[in-house]
């Protein structure tokens, strides 16, 4: 019988994106006063992988991802995703489209973790309508994709963001599940 032990603590992680960039700045003032100070910063990337938030969001979408200093107990990420959709919902357009999109999620040293309002075939229920979904999994000397990782998801400045978020949450000193 194996033992029950309670989780490591995780790194939070929050993508960001939106046609404006500027948007970035005030929504990173108010995500570091609900969830402390960012620790790394990814450039901002042009978002061309999809069609997917164009009805809602327009076109020229930009992606940016912030990381948090603070680690969580990764049960807390669905409470994190309640809080970013309550957040989104306070910056919609005219005709009720979001302007925002925020993708929390957290890594480890061994996955990385993102949160979602939908379910699917490979999506565990986390409660409060949250969903969660191993995006990428550490191996050997990087990450790597599943059959579902989005495709930005696969992209070599996206995992290279990823490889220096984890070097420094192993730095934190937090009790990794992988090596």
């Amino acid at each position: 019988m194996g033992k029950i032990s309670p989780p490591h603590p995780v790194k939070l992680l929050i993508g960001m994106l939106a046609p404006d960039i500027h948007l970035f700045d005030e929504l990173k003032n108010l995500l570091q006063t609900m969830f402390g100070p960012v620790d790394l910063e990814s450039p901002v990337w042009k978002w061309e992988h999809t069609d997917y938030y164009e009805k809602e969001m327009g076109t020229g979408l930009q992606r940016i991802f912030l990381f948090f200093e603070k680690l969580i107990e990764p049960d807390e990420i669905a409470a994190v995703k309640v809080a970013t959709n309550t957040l989104e919902e306070r910056f919609v357009d005219d005709s009720g489209g979001r302007r925002i999109n925020l993708d929390p999620g957290y890594l480890d040293a061994a996955k990385l973790v993102l949160a979602s309002t939908k379910d699917f075939s490979h999506r565990i229920y986390l409660g409060k309508g949250i969903y969660g979904e191993v995006t990428l999994f550490y191996s050997g000397d990087g990450y790597q994709n599943l059959p579902y990782t989005f495709p930005d998801y696969k992209t070599d400045e996206y995992l290279e963001v990823f490889e220096k978020a984890r070097e420094l949450f192993k730095n934190q000193g937090s009790h990794s599940n992988h090596k």
